[in-house]
């Protein structure tokens, strides 16, 4: 078995908005971002994150406003689709597990939390996954 961990610290792009699928399971998509400037030179990195159940709860209650900084863990995977046209994609997504809080106490002055305990992806199911 191959070791398949990553660890990321951004900010959200955007307003995370939680969906449910038919089955009643909760999820989030969101984008986090990530950039460093040394001399002129600025790298950037944008990661596409998914989210199931009890971590998508806690992203839509705790970490939920663009510009928001967390660090997030999960696993690494890769998306597939055809387009309307037939045209082939692929995007890595990173499966997140935990959520931890970082940067500055939230603007309303609640204190932070951490998610400890690891949510499982959920197995696809007909209709659960958009892949």
């Amino acid at each position: 078995m191959a070791l398949n961990h990553t660890a990321f610290q951004g900010r959200l792009t955007k307003d995370i908005e939680k969906r449910t699928t038919q089955s009643g399971i909760s999820n989030v998509s969101f984008t986090l971002a990530w950039s460093e400037k040394y001399k002129e030179t600025e790298t950037k990195c944008f990661l596409r994150c998914k989210a199931w159940r009890g971590t998508a709860d806690f992203l839509e209650k705790y970490i939920h406003n663009k510009g928001d900084e967390m660090i997030v863990e999960g696993r690494l995977g890769t998306e597939e689709w055809t387009d309307k046209d037939g045209g082939q994609h692929s995007q890595t997504v990173l499966n997140v597990d935990k959520v931890h809080f970082c940067g500055s106490r939230r603007a309303d002055g609640q204190q932070t939390f951490q998610q400890t305990e690891p949510t499982p992806v959920p197995p696809a199911q007909d209709g659960d996954l958009p892949f």
